[in-house]
């Protein structure tokens, strides 16, 4: 067997947090003009075989997880030896009447199913059947195996002007062989480290729980009524599609973050979302985000497994006022920012690093509905390469990442900007959330609230691939 990498303590988390009404996984659907037409004399690109051959490509692809002895109740990558990406990579034709619509439908559909934990915990698969040629692709990837910034190194292989730069991938070091009989001094540098650990993790834990206790005067753990829920295993898929244009537009004129105007159109979305569902649908209090952070600093290799933390915002859905809604998730952006992403109950993910892997094993029972004591729903921000990206010469037209459910939770918004607009994915509790196009129309119409639309007659001039 080849080499093999042990899982860090939140790919860990993740791992055993799943269930099988529960998945897991990241998703993203990406949509793509046709394939040129190819010169004389030249067949055309083989899509599949194109996805496939560059899929197999990436070492990461190839690694499934399996069990360890040392450390007790760990776990490590390792190179599957009878991997076959044609177990992964799928082509599904679907009827071209309705194409985009009925992408998102079968997405949604594949979404609910968790990957298979015997391989390389992953899937792609091509959606064809549109009458103009034009073709999407789902992938899913295992939270385990990748964060938002990782999963995007590893998805972007894919591209043509990614594949085409690749260099030929390192050997992974292997975890050296510990001894079922350390010697003293190994032992008391491992009682030195689990002390230090355990230190780490009750510093992180009463900030999560002072953080909580402050915000609401006690863990009463009341989610917003509407976005709380038992998980049904079900899944529900919406997109929507914002000028980042605009966005910027707004930031130039209010200050702040172009990522605190978007969370002020969430917030501004669920408020109507909410009032669409009649008067007692407003919530009483406002429903907490969890925003989260990557610990990776800026232009470091992604590296292996998920490095995060998170901020805590309460999206003002209660405040009528549209400019006092972006003031208020501005200040509080601000305050997380001065506090740091290792400070308040958005660091809860911190634990995880904290904790030796046979608590995470034995302890995710007990964990799995903590989320909802702390948030009502994600809102993240997947960040995408700002060149043209293409596929076998195809343009990418836009791509729309998902994230997982928490559980008891029944909404998660993620955005990725690209070629001048915010491609915003929201995924849904199916049995909770049936009226989720609804919340995907109410961002488009929160961002005309916040800046109107030109005069018509003058359209705004759309932006191109590689827009910031």
């Amino acid at each position: 067997m080849s080499s093999s990498e042990l899982l860090a303590p939140l790919d860990l988390a993740f791992w055993h947090l799943e269930s099988p009404t529960h998945p897991l996984h990241l998703g993203a659907l990406a949509h793509f003009g046709p394939v040129p037409a190819a010169p004389d004399h030249e067949p055309p690109p083989d899509v599949l075989d194109l996805l496939a051959r560059r899929a197999a490509a990436i070492p990461r692809l190839r690694m499934r997880v399996r069990d360890v002895l040392i450390p007790l109740g760990g776990a490590a990558w390792s190179a599957d030896p009878d991997f076959d990406v044609r177990r992964h990579v799928r082509e599904i034709t679907l009827p071209g009447a309705d194409f985009p619509a009925e992408t998102t439908r079968l997405a949604a559909e594949l979404m609910e199913r968790p990957v298979e934990r015997g391989r390389p915990p992953w899937e792609m698969y091509l959606l064809t059947g549109a009458p103009d040629g034009s073709f999407a692709v789902l992938v899913k990837l295992h939270h385990a195996l990748a964060d938002g910034m990782r999963a995007v190194a590893i998805g972007a292989g894919i591209f043509d002007e990614i594949a085409a730069a690749r260099r030929p991938a390192r050997r992974p070091r292997p975890v050296p062989p510990r001894s079922w009989l350390p010697g003293p001094g190994l032992l008391l540098d491992l009682a030195k480290d689990r002390l230090g650990d355990l230190g780490r993790a009750v510093e992180v834990g009463a900030s999560v729980v002072g953080s909580s206790v402050a915000r609401a005067g006690g863990l009463d753990g009341r989610p917003a009524a509407a976005l709380a829920a038992d998980s049904s295993g079900t899944r529900r898929l919406a997109t929507a599609t914002l000028s980042l244009d605009r966005v910027h537009r707004i930031r130039r004129a209010t200050g702040g973050t172009a990522n605190d105007v978007l969370l002020a159109v969430v917030a501004g979305a669920l408020r109507r979302w909410f009032d669409g569902r009649g008067p007692a649908a407003l919530p009483g209090a406002d429903p907490r985000a969890l925003v989260p952070v990557s610990r990776r600093r800026p232009g470091a290799p992604p590296g292996p497994g998920n490095s995060l933390s998170g901020y805590l915002v309460d999206l003002p859905v209660t405040e009528p006022d549209p400019a006092a809604r972006l003031a208020a998730v501005r200040d509080a952006m601000d305050r997380n920012k001065a506090a740091g992403p290792f400070r308040g109950a958005g660091a809860v993910a911190l634990l995880a690093d904290r904790l030796p892997p046979l608590a995470h094993r034995f302890g995710a029972p007990f964990a799995s509905g903590a989320a909802r004591l702390l948030f009502d729903l994600l809102v993240t921000q997947v960040p995408l390469p700002r060149t043209a990206l293409s596929l076998g010469g195809a343009p990418l037209r836009g791509l729309f990442p998902m994230a997982p459910l928490a559980r008891g939770q029944s909404l998660a918004v993620a955005m990725s900007p690209y070629g001048g607009r915010v491609h915003v994915g929201l995924v849904a509790d199916g049995e909770a959330v049936p009226d989720l196009d609804a919340l995907a129309d109410a961002l488009t119409a929160e961002l005309d609230l916040l800046d109107p639309p030109e005069t018509p007659g003058m359209p705004e001039t759309p932006g191109t691939p590689g827009t910031p």
